[in-house]
């Protein structure tokens, strides 16, 4: 992906990548810091304590959340597409669904504004 993508790298700096442990390799890390790019990424058990480390357990409960949510409620895995357009499609429609009730549930001024329980129906 960096490589397809190099000019975007190139054009940002102070990239921050998080990763799972299966990232954990010397000359990968020090190909992403010749990039400028920071690894963080949990520690293995033969490691120390990895800088960061700590605020990763927030990020991933963060990502499942979402991933759960985006599984869950607007049913992306059974969106129905037979092509990677037409998955495409329903999939940008749905989440694009999602966003709109949390801006409309915002807007009025409703107690809790991630419910989708109209998106789920």
């Amino acid at each position: 992906m960096l490589e397809v993508e190099a000019d975007l790298v190139a054009a940002r700096n102070g990239i921050l990548l998080i990763t799972d442990k299966g990232f954990a390799s010397e000359p990968f890390e020090k190909d992403l810091a010749e990039q400028g790019i920071e690894l963080l990424r949990p520690s293995l058990k033969r490691e120390k304590k990895r800088y960061g480390e700590p605020m990763l357990k927030k990020v991933r409960q963060l990502i499942e959340s979402v991933n759960d949510t985006l599984k869950g409620q607007p049913d992306l895995e059974r969106h129905g597409g037979r092509t990677f357009e037409g998955v495409a499609a329903r999939v940008t429609q749905r989440v694009t669904r999602a966003a709109a009730g949390i801006w409309h549930n915002n807007l009025i001024g409703a107690p809790v504004t991630r419910s989708l329980i109209a998106c789920d129906h």
